[in-house]
């Protein structure tokens, strides 16, 4: 398990306020509406006990995730979550007030999947540009279904360590959690920390 400085995780936490500020920006234009997003906390957890912390315990309700696969500064499956009912809230959102419910739900899978490019292309690029750094991303892929069974269809290994993200979104009448998880192995989880390292020493002139 990795473990950081109380400055790691305040660095770490400053990058991803970043990231979601940004998502918040192209998300407001997306709902008309003014969107803030914060991330009040991260956490490295193992996978299983990420899967119970989205579940909410012995009856695990429906989540619903977009994932994508980023490769380069470090390789990571990044997924966006909501539970499933939010999920068509925030469609609701994005097509309006009028869209009946069936043609809501047929339009859900490519809504979220937009939203989840915007999410995660945000969280990612933030890492990118502040690493200084490459990641590419695959293309969206929309899941539903129970956290565990989501957090395994993106074909991460069983003992991968999961970053977690919780992040808040404010609407004008509307107030929806989500989480951003990010999967990474052993390898992945040093290589995400000597980076963290990396931009903590150039904000302080030391490299």
């Amino acid at each position: 398990m990795l473990n950081l400085t109380e400055l790691e995780n305040d660095a770490l936490i400053e990058i991803f306020n970043i990231g979601v500020g940004q998502a918040a920006a192209s998300m407001s234009a997306i709902v008309n509406e003014a969107v803030r997003m914060s991330v009040p906390s991260v956490s490295f957890i193992p996978r299983a006990e990420a899967a119970r912390l989205l579940g909410h315990g012995e009856a695990p309700e429906r989540i619903c995730g977009v994932s994508q696969h980023f490769r380069g500064a470090f390789e990571t499956d990044a997924i966006l979550m909501f539970p499933e009912d939010k999920s068509l809230e925030i469609v609701r959102l994005m097509v309006g007030e009028a869209v009946p419910l069936k043609e809501l739900t047929d339009m859900e899978q490519e809504a979220m999947c937009e939203i989840g490019n915007i999410m995660l292309n945000s969280c990612v690029g933030t890492l990118a540009n502040i690493f200084q750094r490459e990641l590419e991303g695959s293309l969206p892929q929309y899941h539903v279904g129970t956290s565990d069974h989501i957090l395994t269809a993106t074909g991460s290994l069983a003992d991968s360590v999961v970053l977690m993200l919780h992040i808040d979104f404010l609407l004008e009448k509307h107030q929806i959690h989500g989480y951003v998880a990010f999967v990474l192995d052993i390898s992945a989880l040093h290589d995400l920390k000597e980076q963290i390292n990396l931009y903590i020493a150039r904000a302080m002139g030391q490299a």
